[in-house]
């Protein structure tokens, strides 16, 4: 939560300033809340690590090296998980840090299936995605099942296939014995 607080501090110092107008004047311009919201947040801010205070530095600088459109988008991502419970934010929280954990490898192949799943068409993401929920609320033992299932479907694919590939070739032997004849 601490983390999702600082990049909301983040976030908001990192937009562009408006032209001539100084930090100060525009701190003064907010609503009261507001002013009391960022005080605390400075509070927390100056109440973090060397170490995190040079990562969240370090973010605020790729933030703004980012493309617009970017920067958009990580603005609309933050702001729908601000709308999450705070149940839902753990979670994801929680999933990151799991993804953060994971080998480089492994990382690069989710980034992959997630881009090719949210450039799939629309009704094809929702299935995929309750596939998806649908997976997490089966035991491990069910898991266990549906794969195996799903490997003895590929294996009677293979099989399929070999059997048709046989099935060519004595075709192709019988046209050509037909053909010297």
């Amino acid at each position: 939560m601490r983390l999702a607080l600082l990049a909301a501090f983040a976030l908001a110092f990192a937009l562009p300033a408006r032209a001539q107008q100084t930090d100060a004047e525009r701190f003064r311009s907010l609503p009261p809340e507001k002013q009391q919201e960022l005080r605390e947040r400075q509070q927390e801010l100056k109440s973090l690590s060397p170490e995190d205070r040079a990562q969240l530095r370090k973010n605020l600088e790729r933030l703004d090296s980012m493309p617009a459109a970017d920067r958009e988008a990580v603005l609309r991502n933050y702001q729908r998980f601000q709308q999450m419970t705070p149940d839902e934010r753990q979670e994801i929280l929680r999933r990151w840090q799991e993804f953060r954990n994971l080998p480089p490898e492994k990382r690069a192949e989710l980034r992959q299936q997630l881009r090719r799943v949210m450039e799939s068409d629309p009704a094809v993401r929702r299935q995929l995605l309750e596939n998806m929920r649908r997976w997490e609320r089966m035991t491990p033992e069910q898991r266990e099942e549906i794969r195996q299932r799903y490997r003895e479907l590929r294996q009677e694919r293979r099989d399929e296939r070999r059997e048709e590939r046989r099935q060519e070739q004595r075709e192709r032997r019988q046209e050509r014995r037909q053909d010297r004849r």
